[in-house]
């Protein structure tokens, strides 16, 4: 359903420690805190529900919504090359 759950003392360190990345704007399912992505403790894997890779072209998905977070992820990659 997508709706992120975990026990308390792991929200807390979740939130404490800066490792959600991605909340719903609009928590229709139900994720504790609103969250919809969380990154392990170095910052570089992340794990997202929605899934945008469905959503960035009218082809394979129902609208291109998702597109901007990967243009996003490529523009910051680029700017540090």
């Amino acid at each position: 359903e997508g709706r992120f759950q975990a026990a308390p003392e792991t929200i807390d360190k979740l939130e404490g420690e800066g490792q959600v990345v991605f909340r719903y704007t609009d928590n229709f399912n139900g994720s504790l805190n609103g969250i919809a992505g969380i990154t392990n403790e170095t910052g570089r894997i992340v794990g997202l529900m929605p899934h945008p890779e469905h959503a960035i072209e009218t082809l394979t998905g129902p609208s291109t919504d998702g597109l901007g977070l990967f243009v996003s992820a490529i523009n910051a990659i680029t700017a540090t090359v």
